[in-house]
């Protein structure tokens, strides 16, 4: 899988940890960035990530910010786009199983590198249940 990865100064710890998983786990990452700890502004960062999902060049995304809120305003602003912001296993799961997310939001400052790099595995394993949640998406999507 193409997974497009990006983040703001807040993470940038992170992405760099989750893009060597990432690799460890035989996808191919697109690194969107930041590439420093220098101040910018997550909204672009959000709609890279974002653009190489609707251009149809990644499958899905994940985005880090210190919180995961602002990235996940920000990408939720594309219809094409579902994201999720996730701080633990089980709503991870349940965004993929229920909400059919293609981008994972998560918060450097929230939570450990540890706990992030499960979460990615998880959301990455879960398969899309389909059924009655795909009628609920396509009421939004």
């Amino acid at each position: 899988m193409n997974i497009a990865l990006g983040c703001d100064h807040g993470a940038y710890d992170l992405k760099e940890e989750i893009k060597l998983l990432l690799a460890e786990l035989g996808h191919a990452v697109t690194d969107a960035g930041c590439h420093s700890l220098e101040s910018v502004n997550y909204p672009d960062y959000a709609n890279a990530v974002c653009g190489k999902i609707i251009d149809g060049s990644c499958d899905r995304g994940i985005l880090l910010c210190g919180t995961g809120i602002g990235m996940s305003m920000a990408a939720n602003r594309h219809p094409e786009i579902r994201a999720a912001l996730c701080h633990e296993l089980f709503t991870a799961a349940m965004s993929r199983e229920h909400n059919d997310a293609n981008v994972l939001c998560m918060g450097a400052r929230v939570i450990g590198p540890g706990l992030a790099a499960e979460m990615v595995r998880v959301w990455l394993a879960t398969e899309f249940a389909a059924g009655r949640h795909l009628t609920r998406i396509e009421m939004f999507s």
